[in-house]
């Protein structure tokens, strides 16, 4: 498995091709570029293409994270990738999830380096957890609902553990039940793989999912300043910038399903704590749930150059639920 040791830190990657189109693929969070093992085998073969494991995950080096720097640690990594790759021009980006959040600080970052975006359920441009509006205005002074705080501690441990097993709250569990549309599975052979990926997360405060202070506001709990779900609060994360970077063509392609960056997540505390989940709500007036998509669309809207599908048999990873139909949309898209 390739490795190369760049300016910034060592990094593995999947490759396939070495000529023609360059397109590079960043995985989410929880997950490492073996979520896109299947995609690559599909790709037309003369594309050359990159699948970094971002610091943290896989089996790329394992650094600490300054979430003040909002996506900013992965992003710079990427660009010590494609320096020391010889592709700085001309280079498509496809993310995936918080991945899709790193494709755009890049694009910020250095605008005149990347052709295309593929954003694959992407992380909204103003985090994940404590906005609300299509203008990411914050819920509360510090940021409450986002951060290191919002993550299952169960859930982590579970990772660490290398918990295989299908019960409520595990990491299988939650790959089939949100990951995928509930009901969709793999073969068994690529959810072993999958898991085994998820099980690559580095947990700890520098890592995943980082550190938290204790709040005043609903649910009492705001970003510290170390570690993955900090890096992608709104406090630290604002991407909105990209509206003006009208150049760079956008597909955004994201399931009818997806349960974990939605209009109504899952995962976002403010929604949870609407349905009764958490306790101590204090109401859709003082704590409204984040519209995830919608504050994507008003970004790219404003941004003008986008197309948008919506898979309506996916959620969260549309490339392993409609492959197909993915590969199609992404073909297209790439000339």
């Amino acid at each position: 498995m390739p490795k190369l040791k760049t300016s910034r830190l060592e990094t593995h990657f999947l490759q396939t091709g070495s000529s023609g189109q360059r397109l590079v693929l960043l995985h989410g969070n929880v997950s490492s570029s073996a979520f896109f093992a299947p995609l690559l085998e599909s790709l037309p073969s003369d594309w050359a293409v990159l699948a970094p494991d971002l610091r943290g995950y896989g089996l790329s080096e394992n650094l600490p994270i300054d979430a003040t720097r909002g996506l900013s640690d992965w992003a710079d990594d990427l660009w010590a990738l494609l320096e020391a790759k010889g592709w700085t021009d001309n280079v498509h980006l496809l993310g995936w999830s918080m991945g899709a959040g790193v494709a755009i600080q890049a694009c910020l970052d250095h605008p005149k380096a990347f052709k295309s975006l593929t954003l694959v359920a992407p992380i909204s441009p103003f985090g994940f957890g404590g906005t609300h509006g299509t203008d990411g205005t914050s819920n509360s002074p510090d940021y409450a609902g986002s951060g290191g705080g919002t993550v299952n501690a169960d859930f982590v441990k579970a990772i660490q553990n290398r918990d295989s097993s299908e019960t409520q709250g595990s990491p299988r569990w939650v790959l089939n039940n949100f990951y995928f549309k509930a009901g969709f599975r793999v073969v068994p052979d690529l959810e072993e793989t999958l898991l085994q990926s998820m099980f690559s997360t580095v947990c700890g405060t520098d890592n995943y999912p980082g550190d938290f202070v204790s709040s005043p506001n609903y649910p009492m709990v705001a970003p510290g300043t170390r570690g993955v779900a900090n890096a992608f609060s709104p406090k630290y994360q604002n991407l909105s910038g990209f509206a003006e970077l009208s150049h760079i063509p956008v597909l955004w392609l994201r399931g009818a399903h997806d349960q974990i960056v939605s209009d109504t997540s899952s995962f976002d505390m403010a929604f949870l704590g609407s349905l009764g989940v958490i306790p101590g709500y204090p109401g859709v007036e003082i704590c409204p749930p984040q519209a995830m998509n919608s504050q994507t669309r008003a970004m790219l809207v404003s941004h003008g150059n986008f197309s948008e599908v919506v898979f309506q048999n996916s959620g969260h990873t549309p490339f392993l639920e409609e492959p197909a139909l993915f590969l199609e949309e992404l073909k297209k898209f790439i000339t």
